[in-house]
């Protein structure tokens, strides 16, 4: 692990890198775990391997392993429709979502045509059961960078009973495992966390993306804008928003708790004698892959974790999640980034707070993952 040593510290050094940790877990044990920088730019406070930050995207993960979990305790299949248990959701055509594509970011509501607080979960939820569809069902793809996390609750509280997302984390995954890992941090742990700090660079020119992005109307920009509020890195690093339960991409943890998470999946399911899952056959199976409507790029989601894109001969269009073809987790917004890949046994997390442009992994954490690969070759 000398290498990936080596590479963390020159992130430092050569990238600029603020505060961040690196873990490392194979067959169920940490190999690595790395904490160095500082929490300000001021540099008076020094970060620790156990300090905990936020990871935008990568909650949804956690989040869509919570809603797997309670359909097979449920003994609800993928292919249920939604609107089963939520009936409100057949509103304008869509009663024939299932799960599966709900998970697989195929339901089309990325964007939200009334205004909703990002605070208020009920009406985030009635906005979305009332919204038209972007695009007719089974005609593509494309990334709810927002909106997916309330549907996952929503759906989550219907097959409960009424259990948030957020304490269905708790009680099933992050207590039983002995995760810093939260969906909302408790008011006196809101000081722990380190604050995240915006780009520095610009993103590049002529990108499609980002050219969307900044361009108002336009669906990307929709979607990054929906619901309303805490859309500036002020506004998640208030306490608000540590302590809401924000399932797609206001989760805060460590490193070290999020590499736990999926070193679990990376066993299939099961850590330390007890059984999570029966099967991880919903997150290795890639359910759609093409064009993206809002990433504007090849993606390619299983039910609720992202895969590499992968060519008609199976090999990967990129290795984001590594070589494995069976890999699958979830990066966040600026550069964190966690997978589990089942062929090795291998889980990985990055976390940072010095953010970079962009909503998928660069080449801070992606430098390391192909250095453990080359360790294991």
């Amino acid at each position: 692990m000398d290498s990936l040593r080596a590479l963390f510290e020159e992130n430092f050094a050569r990238f600029e890198e603020l505060g961040a940790s690196v873990s490392v877990w194979q067959h169920g044990r940490e190999l690595l775990s790395l904490g160095a920088g500082f929490c300000d730019r001021q540099k008076t406070r020094p970060w620790t391997p156990n300090t905990p930050v936020l990871i935008w995207s990568a909650t949804k993960g956690p989040s869509a392993a919570s809603v797997l979990h309670a359909c097979a305790q449920a003994g609800l299949p993928l292919q249920s429709r939604v609107s089963r248990l939520w009936p409100e959701f057949a509103a304008e055509g869509k009663g024939e979502v299932t799960f599966a594509q709900l998970l697989s970011h195929q339901a089309g509501l990325p964007a939200l045509s009334q205004k909703a607080s990002a605070l208020d979960h009920a009406a985030v939820a009635g906005a979305l059961a009332a919204e038209p569809p972007h695009w007719p069902l089974g005609t593509g793809h494309g990334y709810h960078p927002r909106t997916f996390g309330y549907l996952l609750d929503e759906l989550l509280r219907r097959i409960t009973g009424g259990m948030s997302l957020a304490q269905y984390w708790r009680e099933h995954f992050a207590e039983p495992l002995g995760l810093d890992l939260w969906i909302g941090i408790a008011p006196d742990r809101v000081d722990d966390v380190a604050p995240m700090f915006p780009a520095k660079n610009s993103p590049p020119k002529g990108d499609a993306f980002y050219t969307a992005f900044l361009t108002a109307g336009s669906l990307t920009a929709r979607a990054f804008a929906s619901p309303q509020g805490l859309h500036s890195i002020a506004a998640m690093n208030s306490p608000g928003a540590r302590t809401a339960a924000i399932p797609a991409f206001g989760g805060i943890g460590t490193a070290s708790a999020l590499a736990k998470f999926y070193a679990m999946l990376a066993q299939g399911g099961v850590f330390e004698g007890r059984t999570y899952f029966e099967s991880i056959d919903p997150m290795t199976r890639t359910l759609v892959q093409g064009p993206d409507k809002v990433l504007l790029l090849e993606t390619a989601f299983s039910a609720g974790f992202m895969r590499d894109p992968a060519g008609s001969d199976g090999a990967k269009q990129r290795q984001t999640f590594g070589p494995s073809p069976n890999a699958f987790g979830h990066p966040g917004a600026g550069g964190s980034h966690a997978f589990a890949d089942p062929d090795t046994g291998i889980s990985f997390a990055y976390v940072m707070n010095q953010m970079e442009p962009g909503v998928l992994p660069n080449t801070k954490s992606l430098r390391l993952v192909e250095a453990l690969y080359g360790l294991l070759s």
